[in-house]
This record gives C-alpha cells, sequence and structure tokens, in this order.
C-alpha cells in the first residue's frame, strides 16, 4: 500500500462537521472520536471537545502541548485513510470547549484500495433488498472484513447443510442508537464451517454508503 506524504492543501479541505479519531499516547494509550469545528490553513485547527458537558473527560490527555494523531476518511470512491500529527495548543472553555491544535505542515494518505481487505468485527445484520430491508427477515451476524467492494459476513447455525442463496440483499449495520446504514449488496458465496456460515458479499452501487461504513470504522492501514 502506498504510503506519501501529501501537502496539506490538498487533503484538508473539510467541512464542519467531519469525524475526527483522535489517538494519543501519553500519559496514555488513548483513541477518541470527535468533530472538526473550523480551521485556519498554515495555522490551527479547531476540534470539538468529545464531551463538552463533562470538562474533567480526558483532561490528562487533553492538554495544551501534548502530542495527537488525527485519522480521518476522505471523499471518494475508493476511500482513502489520511493522518497527520499535531500539537494541542490550548483547551479553550468560553464560550464553548474546544481544542486547537496546530495545523500539520504535511498529511499521510493511504488508499483504502479495492483489492485490500481490513479485518473487522462489526456487528450486522443481512435481509432481502425490498424496502432497504424493513420489514424483512433478518439475518444477525458479524462483518469479519470488510474492502470498498465488499465484506465477509458471518453467523453462528447448527445446521452443517445451511447456506444462503446468491440473491440481492441489503446489509444493515447500525451506527449509533438512532441510525443504521443500509447497503445494498448481492451475495457471491456460502459454506458452513465449525458452526458458522461465512458469507461472502459484493457491494452493489454503493459508493456513498460504503464512504460511510469506512468512516465509521476509520480504518486504520497499519492494522
Amino acid at each position: 500500500m502506498e504510503n506519501l506524504a501529501l501537502s496539506t492543501q490538498q487533503y484538508f479541505e473539510l467541512l464542519p462537521g467531519k469525524q475526527l479519531d483522535l489517538q494519543f499516547t501519553h500519559p496514555v494509550g488513548l483513541r477518541l472520536k470527535t468533530s472538526l469545528v473550523g480551521y485556519s490553513v498554515g495555522q490551527y485547527i479547531i476540534i470539538k471537545h468529545p464531551e463538552p458537558s463533562k470538562l474533567s473527560s480526558y483532561q490528562d490527555v487533553l492538554v495544551e502541548g501534548n502530542m495527537v494523531i488525527v485519522r480521518y476518511i476522505v471523499e471518494g470512491s475508493q476511500g482513502q485513510c489520511c493522518a497527520f500529527k499535531s500539537t494541542i495548543r490550548a483547551v479553550s472553555k468560553h464560550p464553548y470547549i474546544m481544542i486547537f491544535i496546530d495545523f500539520p505542515a504535511s498529511i499521510e494518505n493511504r488508499e483504502l484500495r479495492n483489492h485490500q481487505r481490513y479485518v473487522t468485527h462489526l456487528p450486522a445484520a443481512i435481509c432481502a433488498s425490498k424496502e432497504k430491508g424493513e420489514g424483512q427477515a433478518r439475518i444477525s451476524g458479524v462483518i469479519n472484513d470488510v474492502s470498498a467492494k465488499g465484506c465477509g459476513f458471518s453467523f453462528k447455525s447448527n445446521n452443517s447443510k445451511l447456506s444462503v442463496n446468491k440473491t440481492d440483499i441489503v446489509v444493515v449495520i447500525a451506527l449509533s442508537e438512532e441510525a443504521s446504514l443500509h447497503i445494498p449488496a448481492k451475495v457471491c458465496n456460502s459454506r458452513y464451517q465449525q458452526g458458522k456460515v461465512n458469507v461472502g458479499i459484493a457491494f452493489v452501487d454503493a459508493d456513498q454508503q460504503v464512504q460511510q461504513l469506512l468512516e465509521h470504522l476509520l480504518i486504520e492501514s497499519d492494522r
């Protein structure tokens, strides 16, 4: 996989609300999800506090001078994971709790290539494709791996003769308690193995939904 240091102007044209993943290594290893508030090119980036209602939350890592690695997914049919290192310059408490970090000199970019699969353990369900799966019988299981073109899905079963027909389906993934993602797809193959049915799934005309999925997972290419 290519690993490139690119100009910030090319890969930091982001809109407010963009989901960001923050990684800290000091004083403890910690990963946080938050969102972009705004930025001034070449100067600073403003990030929303992960829990603005609780000022004391993460106060050991969200301190001036601490180093942070920021990751996010850029738009595109294949998706690209971008990352850069920065330093916290200030944590504003009024009128809102905001985190100011240095604007990066360069951004590392890794393409999420179509043929490359990434290991996950994401609860999901598959169902018939009618009406985006609403009201249809669902099979609940886990997405074991995912790429821009498809995923591997499995569910438990004691029936060694059970298989899933090659047909159009919808992959349903819960993004939160209120929101779920519906990805149109088709079953390519299935096989029973050691108490589980493994299903090979190809996404169908689902670039936007796959982009949301990759952003939800915020896949790291070095995992």
